[in-house]
């Protein structure tokens, strides 16, 4: 008989290491990856590489030697191209001080968390969500109040009733905004904002708003009136508000899923705090990618305009796939780039994905990843080449009519 010394096994884990839920997202992904051929629609990135002129900059800053330790708060260049990029979207002139850079939005996200929440405090998340936003504050100690959006009419909404409920907990310190919304395509219009805002000034908590998806926008669901298009923000209700935390990233819409790197928008007066807090989990993100970035912001628009551009003839061209199909019902998005729906009949969407990995070889995350509200629902990435798309939806049609 063998015995193990106590140095053999494994010490006990942590409490917030076992906190730390599976991701039904990266689940299905894995299942899929391991069958191969699968169309991969269950991630939220397209299929256009990094725009060379881009990876360029990366090239000819790690050729200059550019591999030091860099400054905690991002590059000056790059803190001064957000702040332009941000006056182009807005019209509104914002001093640089209130940028910083961090290693992709989900770690902005993270900060975003530390800042407003200490382990007991309680989060409001409109739920459909992402699942990381979720799985981040529980693993900051914090209760996550999901509040359910009603589905109403193809359209989610938010129930502005139960979250001002919510709100009225001592605990509670923040509300998590995410508008375009991944999955749903929701999208805030200005007296929603300007609704949540008020809450929050009434409750004092924080506004953790995340405005990834911003140019991502259709219909009337954009602002008109500035150049290039975006959706509306709680930068129009109070342009430097006090409790409101912008999350960003430049993975969406300069094609840089990979690269790893985002941003904050903050109160200057938050600045040493967010220094700290970058200082003490990466310590900076790496110069080159920073070059990289800095030329994305200031030349890349015409390439985020062929994203938009191909994201809006895949959403019509799905919504005219779709429509005659009587077993599925469709959350008609405003914005973002998925498209989130049902069908009917299905009460097991995890196996339901896992289903279409086999049959029809497309991959969409199950809704059970993505909170109350979502269970009965599947989201696709259609942020794709449109003839992707169109074999897609026809196979899914397929299926639909056989499977009925």
């Amino acid at each position: 008989m063998s015995t193990s010394s106590p140095t053999s096994s494994t010490p006990t884990l942590s409490d917030i290491a076992l906190r730390a839920p599976e991701s039904g997202i990266v689940d299905i992904m894995n299942y899929g990856r391991r069958k191969g051929g699968v169309m991969p629609l269950w991630a939220g990135e397209g299929d256009l590489p990094t725009p060379a002129f881009i990876g360029k900059a990366a090239t000819q800053s790690l050729a200059e030697g550019e591999t030091f330790y860099t400054w905690q708060r991002g590059l000056p260049e790059l803190r001064e191209a957000l702040a332009a990029y941000t006056q182009r979207l807005t019209g509104q002139a914002l001093e640089s001080e209130r940028f910083f850079v961090t290693g992709s939005g989900m770690q902005s996200i993270q900060i975003a968390l530390q800042i407003a929440l200490d382990p007991g405090d309680a989060i409001i998340v409109p739920s459909p969500a992402w699942p990381n936003i979720v799985a981040a504050s529980g693993l900051r100690g914090a209760d996550v109040l999901e509040i359910a959006m009603p589905f109403v009419d193809g359209r989610f909404t938010l129930d502005m009733g139960a979250i001002e409920e919510a709100a009225k907990d001592e605990k509670t310190k923040a509300i998590f905004i995410n508008s375009p919304s991944n999955p749903t395509g929701w999208v805030a219009d200005l007296e929603t904002l300007k609704a949540v805002h008020d809450l929050a000034e009434r409750h004092d908590l924080w506004i953790i708003a995340d405005e990834i998806y911003a140019r991502f926008v259709f219909g009337e669901a954009g602002l008109q009136g500035s150049n290039p298009k975006r959706a509306p923000s709680f930068k129009d209700v109070d342009p430097l508000s006090s409790r409101v935390i912008y999350v960003n990233t430049m993975s969406k819409n300069w094609a840089m899923t990979g690269w790893r790197i985002g941003w904050i928008e903050a109160p200057v007066e938050l600045g040493q705090v967010i220094e700290n807090l970058i200082q003490y989990s990466t310590s900076g993100v790496a110069a080159f990618m920073q070059r990289a970035a800095v030329v994305a912001l200031n030349e890349g628009d015409a390439f985020v305009d062929e994203q938009i551009a191909r994201a809006t003839t895949n959403r019509d061209l799905l919504a005219e796939t779709f429509a005659p199909l009587n077993r599925l019902q469709v959350s008609a998005p405003d914005g973002a780039f998925y498209l989130f729906f049902k069908v009917l009949g299905e009460t097991d969407t995890r196996q339901l994905a896992r289903t279409l990995v086999d049959e029809i070889d497309v991959g969409l995350a199950p809704g059970t990843a993505f909170g109350p509200g979502g269970e009965a629902f599947l989201r696709m990435c259609f942020a794709r080449d449109p003839e992707q798309i169109a074999e897609v939806a026809e196979r899914i049609a397929r299926w639909i009519s056989i499977s009925a």
